[in-house]
């Protein structure tokens, strides 16, 4: 039996992503296999949003994923997102502060952390949530605000990492190899961290509510880069590319089959 909360954010999330491929007929990058990889993710974080949360997308050049949920969510509309993917429109590549919606310009990598652990500190707000790359680990930025957020005990921030594996063309298990295992090392510097499943949503809603009080905590959300289409899954160049016509109608109909089949 599928949880009916996977179901929801199943739904949701392949809406999302056939929004994405319909703007891609218009958009040359658009760095479709990352925003595939972060669908359920950020679907489920925006589900726990409440009043007084906020939400940090580090993970900056998938802004799309965040402009598509925010059309989703009313903040944006669907004119305005369209007319955003003209050659004279001014969507961003990364997201600017200046879109509703968008609480942070992100998309030098490793600013999001940061940028939480300043929020957190201001006291104004009850959650933060923020969605980072693991290509982002990377940076010397990340691990400065990992200890200064669990020095501090700014234990209202939730850290979920998109695991895909791939930074730009290269692999983490090749070119930096230590970096595993994440979840450890984030123990180590005093925060409470998990594993999941990335492409689960009832695994990550499940993990930030049985969040301690008394920690910051990390999700490291072992995703597909690409996922689900069956000819960008794990690709690199889908980092960068969007899909050509006959491309697109074939991702098309793999992800209205894979709704079909969920649906029953």
């Amino acid at each position: 039996m599928i949880h009916s909360f996977n179901k929801k954010i199943f739904r949701t999330s392949m809406s999302l992503r056939l929004r994405i491929l319909e703007l891609s007929q218009k958009v040359s990058a658009l760095h479709v296999g990352g925003s595939f990889s972060s669908a359920e993710i950020i679907t489920t974080i925006f589900k726990n949003l409440k009043k007084h949360d906020k939400f940090i997308l580090s993970k900056g050049h998938v802004a799309i994923l965040l402009y598509c949920i925010l059309e989703k969510n009313g903040f944006i509309k669907k004119s305005d997102l369209n007319q955003y993917c003209q050659p004279n429109g001014s969507l961003g590549v990364h997201p600017e502060r200046y879109l509703p919606g968008v609480e942070a310009s992100t998309g030098s990598l490793g600013h999001g952390l940061g940028l939480a652990s300043g929020m957190a500190l201001s006291k104004k707000f009850k959650n933060i949530f923020v969605l980072m790359s693991d290509g982002e680990l990377m940076e010397g930025s990340v691990w400065e605000a990992v200890l200064t957020i669990s020095s501090l005990k700014l234990n209202n921030i939730i850290l979920i990492i998109d695991n895909n594996d791939l930074q730009s063309a290269t692999r983490a298990t090749d070119t930096h190899p230590t970096l595993y295992p994440i979840d450890k090392k984030f123990r180590t510097f005093g925060w409470e961290s998990m594993k999941c499943n990335g492409h689960n949503p009832f695994e990550i809603n499940k993990m930030i509510k049985l969040k301690k009080k008394n920690k910051p905590l990390c999700i490291v959300s072992q995703t597909t880069k690409g996922y689900p289409i069956s000819f960008m899954r794990d690709k690199p160049i889908w980092h960068y590319r969007s899909p050509n016509k006959k491309e697109y109608e074939l991702s098309i109909k793999e992800i209205k089959k894979l709704m079909k089949k969920y649906e029953k």
